[in-house]
């Protein structure tokens, strides 16, 4: 098989384009954002040319996330063949605040048997020049793509979802592991998995999320890891797109400090990328945020793996994302303005839905 690391959005849309042209019997993306903008009309146009062409076209898009888009942006898709389903809508009822929160934040393409994509990219321009990951797989890992694919698309009713502990097994194809996730308090096998392959580490941890929210499980574990002599660097935006969630994170860099986990800041623009590093040995790639949300509300899916050919490209992301970052500041952090510990503080209740 070949893989290939994907971290700027632009180069990554235009493979992606690329690859939909050449799709001979089927397309399927399932995707968190498809906006109605530029990046989203050159999917939609191409898409429909492939559906127009005969082409097997499903998408199934989350009806938070897709923002004005609507059966109708699809109406020549649709009239070629092509099937869109929405993830779905929100009820405005009394569980809205959790039931609502429940999204289908998968990021899934795959293509003929051949080609498929993971990582943490929607279809939006929005995210041009922000700091992305996805994988690009081509050979046989496909097909179980294709799988899970299917099982999402047939499960998901576009009114309502129920939870579906089927469509949590674990997927495993040689040594690699793919882990879907669906809302649920006591399950949450993502970050179960995160915690014990955290415990399992020897010399190294590196994490990088856009939201860092992680709750005590995996706190406790970071700071273990980093107590024991293993070097445990964090990387989260300076600056993200929901302002909230950073001033709510400030609450616990202290105490992360402190217990000798690295914290660091990229600068130049939003980190979005979803990636954990265990001993330059193990990696995940994923949809999911290291958050409540993520690991509490949404369906998501990860894969696991240890190939040295993808690992090794990981690591030049890595070391770019580094050298675009700046270490956590304690006396900075210590002297904060009150006003940003209060709002801190008030955020804390609302920490799962953030």
């Amino acid at each position: 098989m070949e893989y290939l690391v994907l971290d700027d959005p632009l180069k990554f849309y235009n493979l992606m384009l690329s690859d939909i042209s050449r799709a001979k019997r089927y397309v399927y993306l399932e995707t968190y954002k498809f906006a109605n903008d530029h990046i989203g009309i050159k999917f939609r146009d191409a898409l429909t040319r492939k559906a127009n062409e005969g082409v097997d076209v499903k998408i199934l898009i989350d009806s938070w996330g897709r923002g004005p888009v609507s059966e109708s942006f699809f109406e020549n898709l649709i009239r070629y063949g092509g099937e869109v389903k929405f993830f779905e809508k929100i009820k405005m009822n009394s569980d809205i605040f959790t039931r609502g929160h429940r999204r289908d934040h998968r990021k899934i393409l795959v293509i003929d048997d051949e080609i498929s994509y993971i990582g943490s990219m929607n279809i939006t321009g929005y995210n041009l020049n922000w700091r992305e990951l996805a994988l690009r797989t081509k050979g046989e890992m496909s097909m179980i793509f294709r799988k899970v694919f299917l099982q999402n698309f047939v499960a998901f009713n576009p009114y309502i979802i129920p939870n579906k502990l089927t469509f949590t097994r674990k997927i495993r194809f040689g040594s690699w592991e793919l882990i879907r996730d669906v809302p649920s308090i006591p399950l949450q096998r993502l970050k179960k998995k995160y915690a014990q392959l955290i415990k399992l580490a020897e010399n190294s941890v590196v994490i990088e999320t856009p939201y860092f929210l992680p709750g005590y499980l995996l706190r406790k574990s970071i700071m273990d890891a980093a107590k024991r002599g293993v070097d445990v660097k964090v990387i989260m935006p300076k600056h993200s797109d929901v302002r909230m969630i950073d001033i709510l994170r400030n609450k616990y860099l202290g105490i992360l400090h402190k217990n000798h986990v690295k914290l660091l800041f990229f600068g130049p623009h939003n980190l979005h990328a979803k990636l954990m590093v265990i001993d330059n040995d193990t990696f995940s790639i994923s949809s999911a945020n290291f958050d409540y949300r993520s690991f509490r509300y949404q369906y998501e899916i990860a894969l696991i793996g240890s190939d040295p050919d993808v690992l090794s490209q990981l690591q030049d992301h890595i070391n770019e994302t580094l050298a675009n970052s700046e270490e956590f500041n304690y006396e900075i952090w210590s002297h904060r303005p009150l006003i940003e510990k209060i709002f801190e503080g008030l955020l804390v209740p609302f920490r799962h839905l953030l």
